[in-house]
């Protein structure tokens, strides 16, 4: 029985934002010649028996690097005379409100001078990528050189849309790890997993956003609506960081390796025919029209009333000094199972975690340990350290199958007295939009803190699929600053109002049952079983953790 888990997120994202369309001379039924497919039937059966265009793997892809001296760029002086009086430091601010996320984002693309660095696990076809894309492009029309490196799984069908990007000479776009077959529908893409599944569930889970080589923004968020907060009370809670100095060097040096690896394929490689400056055109004129529509929403306006954007844009970002480097996988990370010492960042975070003395907080969306992370961490509460994992509830998942693989270890980790918190969905909000870890329905913020000194923020989970499969990178930094402000997010999060705090009914004794604590309109309130989980997803949660292999979650 074949079971494939190759990817996890939201499965498709329908906002209103421009999807961006081919005019009538290009025909969307069909990306490889096939003639127009009518009826259901036959879309089905073509789908599963044409093989569309194969991959040009001889398409020319040039080498290219991040630029040098940063500190001539405008971004690059500015962030560097605030870091002065810090020698060798980076500097970095915290993006806990999606708002923010969003607003930095642009602001270094307006701010950007001559390099814009993209790398993305999705780039989704809704308001936010879309305005994000058209401020990179408005870049590109200055002179700027873009690279954007986006992972296949949810580029895959869309090929003509982002070679339209690439159809400006200042505009480059690669996929990493492509799948052959190209139709649309998912079906083609199920085909090339029962031939190759071991290569295409390898996924490129990488985020980042870097101008000029001089600042770059690294975390767990997409581009998308739902990191964005655009989506209120189903929006994902995230984290990212922004960040300046020394490590963004090292943090271009990770996407120049991943661009100019023969996993990133450019998408030129993928169409026979490309589209020209008359689609380029028409593309940037919707993009246009839509972001004088966005001026005029709640959304822009709130973002109009704060002064981030003008302080990115001028080099005045608050920023805290900290003794930083960044970590990431290579690209060619294997996809058969492995030992966790031949990784990259993993053997970095069990250091760091072993290395605790007081306390370690544990934020991961999927938190699946191991018999070996059981093992560390039980050893770190018997010599009197505190360990505290923040993560989603069976309500709040977005990914019932992974929540199977953590609760079969949830008994064990509370008897070995790991404390252990599950983000209850609408949580109450109060004084207008939350900007914290709880902000959304679902969580998605990544982050490890030790001793509230020592902070990893980056794209991984702590789960096999992050350590075994996909490639990921973070950033960590030594400062009692930053590593108390991500205490404080996490000690809101975890108050009873925002998640549920989850005990054995007998403390120590991991064969009792579980028992949820939290609360409703300020009362307490106990729970013997998953709160506010409907029958339907326990059951398939219960179904999908008895047939998913682990190493796959």
């Amino acid at each position: 029985m074949l079971i494939i888990f190759p990817v996890r997120g939201p499965a498709l994202f329908t906002g209103e934002g421009i999807r961006l369309k081919y005019t009538t001379n290009v025909r969307s039924e069909s990306f490889c010649g096939v003639s127009a497919i009518r009826g259901t039937l036959a879309v089905l059966t073509a789908a599963l028996l044409v093989s569309c265009a194969s991959v040009r793997y001889d398409t020319p892809r040039p080498l290219s690097y991040a630029i040098d001296h940063p500190e001539e760029t405008f971004l690059g002086r500015s962030f560097a005379a605030q870091l002065a009086e810090a020698p060798g430091r980076s500097g970095f601010h915290l993006l806990s409100s999606g708002q923010e996320a969003f607003l930095v984002r642009a602001a270094l693309a307006e701010s950007a001078q001559r390099t814009l660095d993209l790398q993305y696990y999705v780039v989704a076809e809704d308001a936010t990528a879309t305005l994000l894309l058209y401020r990179a492009l408005r870049a590109a029309q200055r002179g700027v050189r873009v690279r954007l490196l986006i992972d296949d799984m949810y580029a895959v069908g869309r090929d003509f849309n982002f070679a339209t990007l690439a159809a400006h000479p200042n505009f480059q776009v690669r996929v990493f790890n492509p799948f052959l077959r190209r139709g649309p529908l998912g079906l083609s893409q199920l085909l090339d997993f029962l031939g190759e599944g071991a290569r295409l569930n390898r996924r490129m889970h990488n985020k980042l956003w870097i101008a000029d080589n001089a600042a770059a923004v690294i975390g767990g968020r997409n581009l998308g609506d739902a990191y964005f907060d655009m989506r209120g009370e189903e929006s994902f809670a995230d984290l990212d960081v922004f960040a300046a100095g020394p490590v963004v060097t090292q943090v271009s040096r990770s996407f120049d390796e991943y661009w100019n690896s023969d996993w990133a394929v450019p998408i030129a490689a993928f169409l026979g025919e490309l589209p020209g400056q008359a689609h380029l055109d028409e593309i940037m004129s919707q993009m246009a029209a839509r972001a004088e529509r966005f001026r005029e929403t709640d959304y822009a306006r709130t973002m109009r009333a704060t002064d981030l954007g003008r302080l990115v844009r001028g080099g005045q970002l608050p920023l805290l000094p900290a003794q930083a480097t960044a970590i990431y996988d290579t690209p060619g990370k294997p996809a058969e199972k492995i030992d966790v010492d031949q990784g990259n960042i993993f053997p970095v975070l069990r250091k760091l975690i072993e290395a605790a003395q007081q306390e370690v907080i544990l934020v991961s969306p999927y938190f699946i340990p191991s018999e070996r992370g059981i093992e560390v961490l039980g050893s770190l509460t018997r010599r009197g350290v505190r360990v505290r994992v923040l993560t989603n509830s069976l309500a709040s998942t977005d990914v019932p199958a992974v929540h199977a693989g953590y609760a079969r270890y949830r008994a064990r980790l509370l008897a070995r007295g790991i404390e252990l918190h599950e983000l209850r969905p609408g949580a109450t909000r109060t004084g207008g939009a939350r900007q914290g870890l709880s902000s959304g329905a679902s969580l998605h913020a990544k982050a490890v803190v030790v001793d509230r000194k020592t902070m990893l923020v980056g794209s991984m989970n702590l789960d096999p699929r992050s350590r075994l499969l996909n490639t990921e990178v973070a950033v960590l930094a030594e400062s009692t600053a930053l590593g108390g402000q991500l205490g404080t997010l996490f000690d809101e999060a975890t108050s009873l109002d925002q998640a549920f705090r989850v005990e054995l009914s007998k403390s120590g004794d991991e064969n009792s049952p579980l028992a949820w604590i939290g609360h409703d309109q300020g009362e307490e309130v106990r729970y013997t079983s998953e709160p506010l989980a409907s029958w339907w997803r326990r059951i398939l949660s219960g179904l999908l953790g008895a047939l998913a292999p682990e190493e796959l979650l």
